[in-house]
């Protein structure tokens, strides 16, 4: 028997007070969102960014 491969997904981390696409990640499907705080380059400041798909 084969081993069935979970495929990983591209997904982007969007800041919340400028909706820029900062960050791209790869995970597996499924699950909450992500929700961190990451560093906007635009503010100069960190953040919260969201989970987007495509």
């Amino acid at each position: 028997m084969a081993k069935s491969k979970k495929k990983s997904e591209t997904v982007f981390l969007v800041c919340k007070e400028t909706g820029d696409y900062n960050y791209t990640i790869r995970r597996k499907s499924g699950g909450e969102k992500l929700k961190l705080k990451k560093y906007c380059p635009r503010l100069r400041k960190h953040t919260e960014h969201v989970e987007k798909k495509k």
